[in-house]
């Protein structure tokens, strides 16, 4: 499988709806360098994150485990700075007005950037980081430019660029492909492989007109969006989300659209500079958005925190993913095998011909088989699984279960006449048969994975964000943001 010295690019996109590609059916969002990649490679229909909020997911994606094995279970609100290290300028920035001490979340848990870099390979990141101490390069990069925090203004972003944290002039989306080319051109002139991970923070908020070049916007002035659904808003939905109806839709809109173009732009120029350097046939693209997004979907506006209770939607927990790798994944295909995040571990290790120490401990397995289109390779029996707080979700191709500790309300999905998720029959007599069988089923796998003191099942997690890594002795509710007027 592998090829001599194969490199991989890693691109994340950041709240990218699986529903916002060109090739994937989206006839007005215009994406025409990853239609370019998914016609050179495999794009996958029912890629699912673990978990459906940002930091959560990254660190799944980076660790192969879940949540509740790595303590990461909602957005990380503190411990991406040290508040004392900053300038007086930005210890008065609002943005940065939660911060206190610097924290790495990941410590001690192993990352397959890790094993790759012992393995040999170079390390870069250029992006969006949020998994703590963003100042500090970790987890086996050693070229690191990143976002202080977690989002950040497109236009005015607080970046990290050699140790330090400032407010930049220009756009964030442009500059994270500036610095993507520049480690590019670095690590090509080496005699070892690389890993390049390009994590965008586009598309995510803010979506304001004036957050985004007008050339971008300007595409979308006549756009109709009819490929979102204009539903009445979700009674759950929360109050500090975003959203709007009439021409407050149509400008949302209009920057999430202009946010993604602008990032299809910038990977463009990533592929060329691959092809350029002469790099593309060694080199495997990897394309993934972190987690979920709905624009009206459902009538909510946001991801899994976006209604409280949490919500696991498809759109919310299904993520846009490409695979590219000339001569051995067949281009122009399309996969819908359910795969997940928790997969993607295994999958890159067993790529690169390298053995996974971890895998008595992770719960997902190589998909490299499907990769490489070969005959017979579906895997039997596959079940997603999904976690955000005391959320759970256990997936068929049949079936979808939401389980609300402790008290509910619990979902049940019949996805083969309802594939919109809208009629939840977890209430209904005649299904009490598959909510038990599924809920049992859901139950036995976690306890085989969960480490007792990261548990999410009675973590206190509201959305508003995670303000320390969960460790015995915390006080109960201290590490997560209460929910608003309740502290």
């Amino acid at each position: 499988m592998q090829k001599q010295n194969m490199n991989i690019l890693f691109i994340l996109a950041d709240d990218m709806g699986s529903w916002a590609l060109g090739c994937a059916g989206n006839p007005e969002i215009r994406t025409p360098n990853l239609d370019r990649l998914a016609a050179e490679g495999m794009r996958f229909d029912h890629f699912f994150c673990t978990s459906p909020v940002c930091s959560p997911a990254r660190a799944s994606i980076l660790t192969g485990r879940m949540p509740s094995q790595h303590g990461v279970h909602d957005w990380i609100s503190s411990g991406n700075v040290d508040r004392d290290a900053l300038s007086e300028e930005l210890r008065r920035h609002p943005a940065l007005a939660g911060e206190r001490t610097a924290t790495e979340y990941l410590a001690d848990i192993p990352a397959y950037t890790e094993l790759l870099a012992e393995a040999g390979y170079a390390c870069a990141l250029s992006g969006k980081w949020h998994l703590g101490n963003s100042v500090a390069a970790q987890k086996g990069f050693e070229r690191w430019f990143t976002i202080a925090r977690g989002g950040c203004s497109y236009m005015r972003p607080d970046i990290v660029e050699d140790g330090e944290v400032r407010i930049a002039d220009g756009y964030i989306t442009d500059m994270i492909t500036d610095h993507a080319l520049t480690f590019m051109d670095e690590l090509a002139g080496q005699e070892v492989p690389f890993y390049l991970g390009v994590h965008y923070t586009a598309p995510h908020s803010p979506w304001d007109r004036s957050e985004h070049p007008e050339s971008y916007v300007r595409l979308y002035d006549d756009c109709p969006f009819e490929s979102v659904p204009d539903l009445p808003m979700h009674p759950n939905q929360i109050p500090s989300a975003p959203r709007g109806e009439g021409e407050r839709r149509k400008e949302l809109l209009q920057g999430y659209y202009a946010s993604v173009t602008a990032m299809d732009e910038g990977i463009g120029r990533l592929l060329d500079r691959l092809e350029a350097q002469g790099l593309k046939e060694q080199t495997v693209v990897v394309f993934m958005g972190d987690n979920g997004m709905n624009m009206g979907h459902h009538g909510v506006w946001g991801k899994g925190n976006a209604t409280f209770p949490l919500n696991m939607y498809d759109t919310s927990v299904l993520v846009p993913t490409i695979f590219a790798y000339p001569g051995v994944i067949p281009a122009g295909s399309v996969c819908s095998e359910l795969v997940s995040q928790y997969d993607i571990f295994p999958t890159l290790l067993e790529m690169c011909g390298l053995p996974n120490p971890e895998a008595s401990r992770l719960p997902g397995q190589s998909f490299l088989k499907l990769l490489r289109g070969e005959a017979g390779s579906g895997r039997e029996d596959v079940v997603i699984f999904d976690e955000y707080g005391p959320v759970r979700m256990i997936r068929t191709e049949e079936w979808k279960y939401v389980h609300r500790y402790p008290y509910g309300p619990h979902e049940l999905y019949d996805l083969r006449r309802d594939p919109g998720e809208e009629d939840n029959k977890a209430g209904d007599p005649t299904c009490a048969e598959i909510v038990d069988a599924l809920r049992r089923r859901l139950g036995e796998w976690f306890a085989s994975y969960v480490v007792p003191e990261l548990d999410g099942r009675v973590a206190p997690v509201t959305g508003y964000g995670q303000r320390m890594p969960m460790r015995p002795g915390i006080t109960e509710g201290a590490a997560f943001e209460p929910l608003p007027g309740k502290e």
